[in-house]
């Protein structure tokens, strides 16, 4: 049990080099979505080291749970509420990048003195008797008893989150910024306005090119007829000329 053998090592290598580097671009990235997909290739890769070390039900909750459904639901808070590079250079709350960093070191030290002592000689206490029936149903019985409502309080969150998301997003206008249609034909049908539908080009026209103007009935150019992106296309004589239609 103690040795390691080379397909463990193989996959720790792999998935290790892929996890670390997932989580250097999920720090270094600008885009706040590509920083959470950088964050979903180091969970999957965390979820197969399980799987490699024979914990097969904490690798598919890892995947399903943590990269299928919270890393999901990151994704789609953060590109409901539309964040972009420009964004995280505000500081909306004074003093957050301090306070940020300062938990940031105490949440350090934390996962580095857990580590210490996981690693150390400290002997697990109680741990055959949580998993005499399995590990499976230990797990079980210990989410569903012990720690329901920590369980319970994790989907509230969750539901919050993409609750709040919605009503970030959601722009209410005012009343007198509302349109109605009674409005919007009065503003069409104002003098100066075209309220019909413009002529597409090919009208009346001696040339396949979507630059030209078409044709009216009384020889003129339909300037409307043409887009305002497009430059206007100088025609030569040949194609100014009436075409004859062959028999």
């Amino acid at each position: 049990m103690d040795a390691v053998s080379t397909g463990e090592q193989v996959a720790f290598w792999i998935l290790g080099t892929i996890s670390v580097i997932g989580a250097l671009g999920m720090v270094l990235a600008r885009n706040a979505v590509h920083s959470a997909l950088w964050l979903v290739v180091t969970m999957l890769c965390l979820g197969f080291l399980y799987v490699v070390n024979a914990a097969p039900f904490l690798g598919m909750v890892q995947i399903i749970v943590y990269t299928g459904a919270i890393m999901m639901l990151f994704l789609f808070v953060l590109m409901l509420v539309g964040r972009d590079a420009s964004d995280s250079l505000i500081e909306t709350l004074r003093g957050q990048r301090v306070a940020a960093i300062l938990l940031g070191i105490g949440f350090a030290a934390l996962i580095a003195t857990g580590l210490a002592r996981s690693l150390g000689d400290i002997e697990a206490v109680g741990l055959a008797e949580a998993n005499q029936n399995g590990n499976v149903q230990g797990l079980a019985a210990l989410l569903f008893t012990n720690y329901v409502f920590a369980f319970e309080v994790t989907s509230a969150l969750l539901i919050t989150a993409a609750v709040g998301a919605m009503v970030l997003a959601h722009v209410e206008r005012a009343k007198e910024d509302k349109v109605d249609q009674v409005t919007r034909m009065k503003e069409r049908f104002r003098p100066g306005n075209y309220p019909g539908p413009r002529p597409g080009p090919g009208i009346y026209a001696n040339t396949m090119s979507v630059a030209a103007p078409a044709r009216l009935p009384d020889g003129n150019g339909a300037e409307r007829s043409i887009s305002p992106i497009l430059p206007v296309r100088e025609l030569t004589d040949s194609e100014v000329a009436p075409k004859g239609t062959e028999k």
